[in-house]
């Protein structure tokens, strides 16, 4: 697949997936365990890491795929003709189909079907849905509240989630057991698990920290972040990890919050705190884009570079195993210059999909 484009990523617990600049959708699939390549030779050294395979979904003649995301059994992706496609483990209704079957083909959201969609966003066990009119959509499981729906509830079908009065959606984003959206001017609603003020949504003044009365520990709808400096600022990009969330302003500042047991909030202050913090190191580098992993973090900077820090077992940072409480760069094996085009993390994986700036951008 060495001349395929990816455009888009999406890593997911399990699986992995990719949108291909002509509209297909690839899948990397580590092989059946004992399907290993054949006998190994002696002394030679076992692949730790699965070898993924890579393969384009069949079955897909005549769909052109937008964007793809990955929940932890299952795969949601966005069609150019709007329509949402859901595929995999129908645990907790998830696939939006009204039954909790296993599907194996993309099969078509039926109850979305009299609205363009635009956006598509999967949590481990649940969905957000944006439409071309600003229509919010959730189905999946309801801990927490994380649907937004008011309720704890699970859905197996798409439900229309109520925004607050004068709240415009225009991104959706779902954490493990959260859900966040950005409004059209760049403030930021999320509702679901609060754990370690990971969402934000303690009213803080810049470097207070909450009593314990004011913590707040979930929210059953979507309600806007109450945290200094983000109750503020514009948002351009956020992203919600296992315990821990990052957010680009549109200066191009990168504000951390949640736990930092790892190092993953990029402050080399393992003190416990509610508060969200500026990410140091990173000063006079403008950030365009940020991914957030189990207990670490990946920035990317508006010229392509590549920072992460937090937990580095297993090679989560990219580097040698070694925990890094502030950012550092990463290098890529690539021998062009080259800038990112979409990246994702879940759990201990990241995903990057890279662009040479040798290459003429193709229009769309």
């Amino acid at each position: 697949m060495l001349n395929t484009e990816v455009v888009q990523v999406a890593a997911g617990r399990t699986q992995k997936a990719g949108v291909t600049r002509s509209g297909r959708l690839i899948l990397w699939e580590a092989p059946p365990l004992g399907a290993g390549g054949g006998t190994l030779l002696p002394g030679a050294v076992v692949q730790q890491q699965p070898q993924f395979v890579s393969r384009f979904l069949e079955g897909q003649s005549g769909v052109t795929i937008k964007h793809v995301s990955c929940g932890d059994l299952f795969t949601a992706c966005l069609t150019d003709r709007g329509i949402i496609m859901t595929f995999g483990s129908g645990s907790n209704g998830c696939l939006g189909h009204g039954s909790f079957n296993d599907i194996s083909q993309p099969t078509i959201v039926e109850a979305l079907l009299g609205y363009e969609m635009v956006q598509v966003a999967c949590g481990a066990s649940h969905v957000l849905a944006l439409s071309t009119e600003r229509e919010l959509f959730a189905w999946g499981r309801g801990d927490g509240g994380r649907l937004g729906l008011g309720t704890r509830e699970s859905h197996s079908c798409p439900q229309q989630v109520p925004m607050p009065p004068g709240h415009e959606a225009q991104r959706v984003l779902c954490g493990i057991d959260s859900s966040m959206i950005l409004t059209v001017p760049g403030q930021a609603l999320a509702c679901g698990s609060n754990r370690f003020n990971k969402l934000g949504l303690d009213y803080l003044s810049l470097g207070e920290e909450p009593a314990s009365h004011q913590q707040v520990e979930e929210a059953l709808s979507f309600t806007p972040l109450g945290s200094a400096p983000l109750d503020q600022e514009a948002l351009l990009s956020v992203d919600l990890g296992t315990a821990h969330s990052a957010a680009v302003t549109t200066s191009g500042d990168c504000y951390t919050f949640g736990s930092n047991q790892h190092g993953q909030l990029g402050t080399n202050a393992r003190q416990v705190s509610r508060a969200p913090c500026q990410v140091q190191g990173l000063q006079g580098i403008k950030i365009a884009m940020v991914a957030c992993g189990d207990a670490f973090t990946v920035a990317i900077g508006t010229d392509g570079e590549v920072y992460s820090w937090g937990k580095g077992a297993r090679g989560r940072l990219g580097r040698r195993d070694e925990d890094a409480g502030l950012p550092r760069p990463v290098q890529l094996d690539e021998t062009h210059p080259y800038t990112v085009t979409s990246v994702s993390c879940c759990h201990g994986n990241t995903l990057l999909a890279v662009r040479s700036i040798t290459d003429e951008p193709v229009p769309p």
